[in-house]
């Protein structure tokens, strides 16, 4: 394991990888204002125990990378999508299996129509399409009022979510504690959830951060791609895998049947349980189709 620095424009990355470089790349896109420490090093292990070289980073904004104020630096998915190559780049990779959750689901998606000679394969979970307007739906579910796509919008404990992480936290074990609520509440009662894993996940993430205990909330004020991008997906050659949680409260099913069906051919997992989260419980289903989707994991 070792970490690297690299650079994306005018903003510096932060990286770290596991396993042997001689095997096939696997690169790991967290979600919205998460480090690459939203990546357990658990699951990490796990994938690079199945034979691939897994690479994960912090967004610009934060962790250790490059954090500006959003207003007088504002980027887009564009801008996302590039640090994700900028990252290969970094590490030596000229291809590799890309793995997103979340907002990186759909930096995985703009990373394949902007990129795709750099794509080997994509994994897309707990996300929904680039057709999808989630801010809208936030607003309408919020108001009561039905989705325009017909899709279903995030469910009561996401709203809970966004007004927990709203409140203020005083010193650094209330933080933790404010931070473990949120993820019991994204993550649901379907699998098992183990709140000491996760303060202690939470701590480390911290300590990467230097000791941050405000979360960072710059990915708040991204402009989600136009719609039509979505019509691009259509023409993607690089396998697509589609991992559906059936608790998550912000993209429920069928938002991943329906991400799928954006692609000509996207294979789709349900991982029974599951909410928005990666507790322990549930790294094993997912890491198995990971490695399913991205070969047999042996080393050329």
């Amino acid at each position: 394991m070792s970490e690297r620095t690299v650079p994306s424009g005018d903003v510096e990355l932060w990286s770290d990888d596991f396993g042997d470089p001689a095997d096939p790349a696997l690169l790991l896109v967290m979600g919205g204002n998460l480090s690459a420490f939203g990546w357990p090093d658990e699951f990490a292990r796990r994938l690079a125990d199945g034979g691939r070289h897994v690479i994960r980073y912090d967004h610009r904004d934060t962790g250790r990378s490059t954090t500006r104020d959003f207003a007088g630096h504002p980027y887009g998915f564009d801008e996302l999508a590039a640090d994700a190559v900028a990252v290969l780049d970094g590490w030596g990779v000229e291809r590799a299996h890309v793995v997103g959750l979340s907002m990186g689901a759909t930096i995985v998606q703009v990373l394949a129509l902007n990129h795709p000679e750099r794509v080997s394969s994509l994994t897309m979970m707990l996300g929904g399409g680039l057709d999808i307007d989630f801010d809208a739906n936030i607003e309408l579910t919020m108001r009561g009022e039905p989705t325009p796509d017909g899709l279903p919008g995030p469910r009561p404990e996401f709203m809970e979510a966004l007004a927990l992480m709203a409140e203020p936290a005083e010193g650094r074990e209330a933080e933790v504690a404010k931070r473990v609520r949120k993820w019991r509440l994204l993550s649901g009662t379907g699998v098992p959830f183990d709140d000491a894993e996760y303060a202690r996940w939470e701590e480390r993430a911290i300590d990467h951060a230097g000791g941050a205990l405000t979360e960072p909330h710059a990915h708040y004020s991204l402009t989600l791609p136009p719609p039509d991008r979505a019509a691009g997906l259509r023409r993607v050659t690089a396998p697509a895998l589609v991992i559906q949680a059936e608790n998550d409260p912000i993209a429920p099913p069928p938002h991943g049947k329906h991400l799928a069906g954006l692609f000509p051919a996207a294979r789709l997992v349900q991982i029974p349980g599951m909410g928005h989260g990666l507790p322990s419980s549930v790294h094993g289903p997912v890491a198995e189709a990971v490695l399913e989707h991205t070969g047999s994991g042996q080393r050329p």
